[in-house]
Parts: structure tokens; sequence; C-alpha cells
């Protein structure tokens, strides 16, 4: 095991802060077996939103350019957290520098470029080298309980997965022109909150089969420029020239897994739903929800067999289940968990592959790109189904 791991973050946005932060926490997670972590450098082409995420989150530098990081001696490990399209260039220039690269979801903009990042992991995993992408919602103590309880046996088989992820970042007319607008089919909100969705469901259902039924829609068609640079999901001051919006405000589809079936809806026009990630799993002896918006419980029911009482209950997370224990600095019961406690989770793992840590002393393993690529298909083949009318697309 190195002495120490030098990290860097490729991106200052909402995202990038989410994994700058994380590196500084994850070394307080779970016992104190990691090397020590070294918060170098934060990235970003605004040197502004680099140097005050550098300062508000303890790291030594910031620097403009990927390449600059690339180069320096002092950097083990890097997230990547920037535009789609950009992730190719700078995920296989930091992997041909030696650097350990976790990497945003989806992988890329598009299934060439996410098969070529792909076989650029692989071979620098031959020379030692990482590339992991990072689902984080893997890392939720409720979702990652829902799945043990399908695969111990107390929920039993899949027979339908129910789940929508809305968000509300769009709905105004007046927010921003952003790279989040731009791009193909599928590359608006399928792409960005419904690639969650998919992995989310994989994760607790199996693999999905096939896909029917897609549904692609626009209904904001224009976006005002922005007077100033946009960070994340900022609504700045925008100018009175407007450009086209090229990509998905809403994305519907169904699909097939090897047992059970399922239905699924994605939004950024949702009003009233900045962040809200749902989903009903039925299954064989009962079923549960998930709430993103209550990440601190779930809502499970069993079937008794009397039919009289039978309902949904409360469950509130705590020790008993997963990532909590030795987890939280205060992993009492009902102390809760939020949406940022995940991302130190997912740095706390990715570290402790990288420092050599055996599998069974470790967390669950970071997905890797080629967890990322399949992800890509089955955005892929919704993106297929809606251009050709709703066709089911075999995976």
């Amino acid at each position: 095991m190195a002495d120490s791991l030098g990290v860097a973050v490729i991106g200052a946005g909402m995202a990038g802060k989410a994994h700058a932060a994380a590196y500084r926490t994850a070394s307080t997670l779970y016992s104190p077996v990691l090397p020590q972590i070294r918060l170098v450098s934060i990235g970003d082409v605004n040197a502004e939103f680099g140097s005050l995420a550098a300062r508000r989150f303890g790291y030594e530098r910031h620097d403009t350019s990927w390449e600059a990081i690339a180069e320096a001696d002092d950097i083990d490990v890097v997230s990547v957290v920037i535009a789609n399209s950009l992730h190719r260039e700078v995920v296989e220039g930091l992997l041909a520098a030696g650097k350990h690269v976790l990497c945003e979801k989806p992988l890329s903009d598009s299934l060439e470029d996410a098969r070529a990042m792909a076989t650029a992991a692989r071979a620098a995993e031959g020379r030692g080298n990482l590339a992991r992408i990072g689902f984080t919602f893997r890392r939720t103590p409720g979702i990652a309980y829902i799945r043990d309880l399908i695969q111990n046996g107390v929920l039993g088989n899949v027979l339908h997965f129910s789940g929508r992820y809305w968000t509300d970042y769009g709905f105004s007319p007046s927010a921003p022109m952003s790279w989040r607008y731009k791009g193909g089919p599928g590359s608006g909100a399928l792409a960005d909150v419904g690639s969650h969705l998919t992995y989310v469901s994989e994760f607790l259902c199996g693999d999905i089969t096939s896909i029917s039924g897609g549904r692609l829609t626009t209904v904001i068609d224009k976006r005002p420029l922005p007077l100033s640079a946009v960070m994340g999901h900022d609504h700045v001051a925008v100018s009175d020239t407007f450009e086209a919006v090229e990509n998905d405000d809403y994305a519907a589809f169904n699909a097939e897994f090897a047992s059970g079936a399922g239905s699924f809806e994605v939004s950024r026009v949702a009003a009233g739903h900045a962040n809200s990630l749902q989903f009903e799993v039925f299954c064989a002896n009962g079923a549960a929800k998930f709430d993103q918006r209550r990440p601190s419980e779930i809502q499970l029911f069993l079937n008794d067999g009397s039919g009289n009482e039978n309902g949904y209950r409360q469950v509130i997370l705590g020790p008993g289940h997963p990532y909590i224990t030795g987890g939280l600095a205060m992993d009492a019961p009902e102390v809760g968990f939020g949406q940022n406690d995940a991302f130190g989770y997912q740095a706390r793992a990715f570290l402790e592959e990288v420092a050599g840590l055996s599998g069974e002393e470790s967390l669950p393993r970071c997905a890797t790109f080629d967890d990322g690529v399949r992800n890509m298909e089955l955005l892929g083949a919704v993106t297929e189904s809606a251009l050709n009318n709703g066709k089911k697309i075999q995976l």
C-alpha cells in the first residue's frame, strides 16, 4: 500500500463539489485503513469556480486544464465530473498518464465513445490503473437493503418494478441554455436522470432483456443564452438570444427483466419535484417502496397470508442496514442519511480498491466501465424504441 494518495477532481460544478467533499470525508468512514489522502487539486476551465471549490473543500490548488492534472506527479486518483461529451478525451488522457479514474455517469454521450473508453480502461487495468464509474445510488442504504431483501428471499422473485425520476431544473422557460440541453435524442432527461433509474432497476431486479414503448418529448424547445457561467442547475441572468433545445425533457419506456417487468418515467420539467427518484418493486412475498426525498426510510410490505391487515409499514434505516454502522460519524438508530453520504461511500470504495484492499475487507466495488457501457446500451435501446414508434428492442 502506498504511503499516501493524491486526489484531484475535474469539474467544480454541483456533482464535482459532491466528489470533492466525498474525498475529504472518505478516510473518516469506517476503520482507518486507508493511506493518507492528500487533497491536491480541483480542475475547472472556469478559474473562479475551481479556486472557490479548492478553498472550500481544502484542496491545495486549482488547475484550469485537465492536462495539468494528468501531468502532475503528486496526483494519483482523479474524479471526472464534466459534460458527458468531454469524458472520453479526458478519461483516456488521464489513464494514459497512469492515473486511477472515477468517472461520473453516463460514461459518455455516445455508445461509440463509451465502448472505446471501456477498451482503454481494460488496457489501463492491465498496467495497474483502475477506471470505475460512479453509480452513486447503489450506495444508498435503503436501496441496498431492498436488494438484500430480494436476494435473500424475504421479498422473493421480482414481479413488477415501477420507477420514476422526476426533476424540475428545466421546467422554467427562462432556465439558461447549457450543455445539458445539447446533444442528440436521448441525451437529455433520459441520459441525465434516466441513467440512474435504469442501473437502480438492474441492481434490484437483474438484467433487462428487452425495452419497448420508448417515448422522448421536448416540451420547451428553446432556451435563452446565459450572461455568465452556469454551474450545475443554477439559474443566472439571461440574454434575449435563444438557442434550440436539442434533446428530451421527458422520457418513458417499458422493460422486461429475466424475471418480471417494469415501467419507467423520467423528467426535467416536473414542477415541484427537485430531485424525486422513487420506485416500487413488487415481489412474490411482498413489496417495497423507496423515495429519495425520504432517504432514511423505506416502506415494506410482507404478506402475512391473512389479507386483513396487509399493508405497507415504515422501516427507519439504522445500524442494522447496509453502510450505516461505522460509516456515519454518529451511527446510532434514526440519525438519518442523505444523498451526500452516498458520494462518501462511493469515494471510500474507490480509494479502498486503489489502495489494494481485498474485496472481502472493502465496501462493494464501484461499477466498471463495462457496466457503464451496459447502462448506455439500455439508454440507446430506449432511444431506438422511441424513434421507431415504441418498437420492442431485444437486448
